[in-house]
């Protein structure tokens, strides 16, 4: 972790190259990713451009394109007969894992149910003004798809985020796909979390060709209306590419934290959380912004204790070193501002006094105050989802939630003499954009 200050020379290009990480453009791939690029496509590729293919074959497709990527870049053999994970191997799942891991899925499911519904948008009542009466009313979309990372790693946190928001917005139909294990087994911990969520609909596919086979349905999957969940670089240009045929929730990239501290906050707690996030892969970001020199070289040192008893040392010591920092800055008023500039998935405040400071932060995914408020609370189990805005789109857009399952149409009702009312400005509008017949479907019920 590399220590600036706002004060240096270049200190802008620096912390551009810090943050600036998920833009949705073209970007070098691994020499392994090229290989496989090469190897699958007959040529190379931009991510673009495999993301646009591969959409465009399972829109023409459907299965058979689905299951024949599933066997050139996953390993996978799956077809109609087996890509639904039946319900015998879900309840033998549930079996399999640890009761504590168990009991600690269904505690997380109700703690997010629990919050999920409490922040459900309410209908206003209808607004009835001189004869014109506005009713909003609010419907959960019919079908959602929840995508959950796999393969390497089991992640049924991710599963309980995505599918408990859209089962408490009250949407009929959720299913998940998620990428299976080598053997094409899915892990147990992710079919012991759908089923504490009550979602017993599991593809075991993933990748670019999961998400645009939900976006425009095969004979196997169905086509979901809104499609949620976290993902790599390809599942967020994939997204990007399916908007339209389906809603998305936000484009969730490389994880991230920006720590907000001063002198009263304890470096080894700084420090760990940090690395509770640069864990999640070479390009996660994790950013101390302080007011304090000595808490910064306090926190580097610790940084290097804790990384030395972590078993995956390796991957998060590369992100600390590649996108990692502490920034000094001159006062509080810079570090806050600095805060809302960068826009975090994730921002915890360890300032004396934090609370005082929680409206001024205004562009964030998540924000977690005083000390005994981790990040990792949000990432299991306090109740708002994590599945969040990353690379600055908090700026724009919000975390996933229930809300994010809801569609708004207004209904509108005028009398006869309300219409009378407003037919001239109806009309005088129409006319000015060369819409006659808007007018005189106004007029005609004129007398």
């Amino acid at each position: 972790m590399r220590i600036i200050a706002t004060t240096d020379a270049g200190f802008d290009s620096q912390l551009a190259r810090i943050t600036g990480r998920m833009e949705l453009q073209e970007r070098s791939q691994p020499p392994a990713v090229q290989r496989k690029t090469i190897e699958v496509f007959g040529k190379p590729l931009t991510p673009s451009e495999v993301v646009r293919t591969i959409v465009a074959d399972v829109r023409e497709r459907g299965d058979d394109a689905v299951f024949d990527y599933a066997r050139r870049l996953d390993g996978q053999t799956i077809d109609a007969a087996n890509v639904r994970v039946p319900q015998d191997e879900i309840d033998a799942a549930c079996q399999r894992v640890e009761p504590a891991l168990l009991a600690a899925l269904q505690k997380a499911a109700e703690n997010v149910r629990r919050y999920q519904q409490h922040i459900l948008t309410p209908e206003p009542p209808p607004l009835s003004v001189a004869g014109r009466t506005l009713i909003s009313r609010y419907l959960p979309v019919e079908v959602a798809g929840i995508y959950v990372p796999g393969g390497l790693a089991p992640y049924p946190s991710s599963l309980i985020m995505g599918a408990v928001p859209a089962l408490a917005a009250g949407v009929k139909r959720v299913y998940v796909c998620s990428l299976p294990l080598k053997d094409g087994s899915m892990h147990p911990a992710v079919l012991a979390a759908a089923s504490v969520c009550g979602v017993n609909e599991i593809y075991r596919v993933g990748g670019v060709h999961a998400i645009a086979a939900m976006a425009f349905g095969t004979a196997s999957i169905p086509r979901a209306d809104k499609i949620a969940g976290p993902g790599n670089y390809f599942i967020a240009l994939a997204k990007k590419e399916i908007y339209g045929y389906a809603d998305i929730d936000l484009f969730a990239g490389p994880s991230e934290i920006l720590v907000l501290a001063d002198d009263s906050a304890d470096p080894s707690y700084v420090a760990a959380d940090l690395l509770s996030q640069a864990e999640h892969g070479s390009m996660a970001s994790a950013v101390l912004v302080t007011t304090s020199a000595a808490l910064a070289a306090k926190v580097q040192q610790k940084l290097h204790e804790h990384l030395a008893a972590l078993p995956n040392r390796d991957v998060a010591g590369r992100a600390m070193d590649e996108y990692g920092a502490a920034i000094v800055a001159r006062d509080t008023e810079e570090c806050i501002r600095l805060a809302n500039r960068i826009a975090p998935e994730h921002l915890e405040i360890l300032l004396e006094e934090p609370e005082k400071y929680i409206e001024s932060i205004t562009n964030a995914g998540a924000v977690f105050v005083g000390p005994f408020t981790p990040e990792p609370v949000g990432d299991y189990i306090a109740g708002s989802s994590h599945i969040l805005p990353t690379g600055g789109t908090a700026r724009f857009f919000s975390g996933l939630s229930a809300n994010s399952f809801l569609r708004r149409t207004s209904i509108v009702k005028y009398d006869k003499a309300a219409l009378e009312a407003d037919v001239d400005a109806i009309a005088a509008i129409a006319r000015a954009e060369g819409f006659h017949a808007h007018a005189l479907s106004a007029e005609v019920r004129k007398k």
